[in-house]
């Protein structure tokens, strides 16, 4: 398997279910690479609509956009093979990547 290919997988399986009546949806756009986790529906008169996890692969690395869980999404994709230099931390500021312990780009 291709490394790209192995990324996609790993990323394919980050997220769990929301708890209640609030509708889950895995949004998978693998032409373009990008793949969310979005909760979706009512709580009582309050409209749920929330990006929960969102991930890109750009130029062979995987982006972390955003992650609204307690999840250690890096270390779980490192876990599944992905290498920790080709894991970018899009939800931190460029210039503070450096000092973490994944890919700067």
């Amino acid at each position: 398997m291709d490394r790209l290919t192995q990324y996609r997988d790993a990323v394919r399986t980050q997220g769990k279910p929301a708890n209640g009546d609030i509708e889950v949806q895995l949004l998978f756009d693998p032409e373009r690479d990008h793949y969310q986790l979005v909760d979706l529906g009512w709580d009582g008169q309050r409209r749920i609509y929330n990006c929960v996890i969102h991930l890109d692969i750009r130029d062979g690395k995987v982006w972390i956009q955003r992650n609204q869980t307690d999840e250690r999404i890096a270390e779980q994709l490192i876990a599944l093979g992905v290498a920790r230099a080709d894991i970018i931390l899009g939800l931190q500021p460029p210039n503070l990547r450096q000092y973490t312990e994944y890919g700067v780009a």
